[in-house]
């Protein structure tokens, strides 16, 4: 029997064939749409960013972003309902990324020693590539709706106590020395996003030496104060050594 006689005989096939290739049709679609819309979002973000960053977020409007953008106010409404929701996706970012970095790092099987150092050398780079979006949430949380404001902070002390956890492990077995483990996780989390402030990208120090000092100052604060403690640096590759 031909194939194509076999086909005449069972034409549902081909239509279950044909309804098959328009839902990975529209699939395809979806997800190009979705990832222009993302797009889009990330680009007005950034942009809004960059405004509250260098003007403030009272002096800069919704007109000023959609003229920087070179779109019309009801497109910037049409993915943010209003600034305030602009300044919240700014703000939230920061903590989000640090939040999602440390429960990964939590979920690793190794010492807390190795734990607290991917935890420090990922943040310090997630605030340094972030910069503008810290100083901001620093800056303008006094502008966020109370509501919106307390659900950042909620996840800040989700991060500090995610550190917390790592310095009291460490502390069992024997590896750090912390009389208080969740005051020195807020120091360590403050040490971290003061980064920001100082930080600049043509200035004397790269990113890598700056997250080795930070990393540095921290072990200096987790370590048995009479055990040696380990100095980094970072070699001409770009990686950390002990001195």
């Amino acid at each position: 029997m031909s194939a194509r006689f076999w086909k005449w005989l069972h034409p549902e096939v081909n239509v279950m064939n044909n309804v098959k290739q328009l839902h990975r049709a529209h699939r395809k679609t979806s997800s190009l749409k979705e990832e222009i819309s993302e797009f889009k979002r990330r680009r007005i973000k950034e942009t809004a960013c960059h405004m509250f960053y260098c003007d403030g977020y009272e002096a800069t409007t919704i007109e000023a972003i959609a003229k920087e953008l070179d779109v019309t106010k009801p497109f910037i409404y049409s993915y943010f309902k209003n600034k305030s929701e602009l300044l919240y996706e700014i703000c939230k970012t920061g903590v989000s990324l640090s939040l999602g970095s440390i429960e990964a790092i939590q979920a690793m099987p190794k010492t807390s020693a190795a734990k607290l150092k991917l935890a420090v050398d990922d943040v310090v780079r997630i605030v340094l590539s972030h910069q503008e979006y810290i100083v901001v949430y620093e800056r303008e949380e006094k502008n966020l709706d109370l509501n919106l404001s307390h659900t950042i902070r909620k996840q800040r002390s989700l991060f500090d106590h995610r550190i917390c956890s790592i310095l009291q492990t460490g502390c069992e077995t024997g590896e750090f020395s912390v009389i208080n483990p969740i005051m020195t996780a807020t120091t360590i989390s403050g040490m971290m996003t003061w980064v920001a402030f100082w930080y600049s990208p043509n200035g004397r120090w790269t990113e890598a030496e700056i997250t080795a000092h930070v990393m540095e100052m921290v072990m200096a604060l987790v370590f048995d104060r009479g055990a040696k403690i380990e100095t980094i640096r970072v070699n001409h590759t770009g990686q950390y050594v002990n001195a």
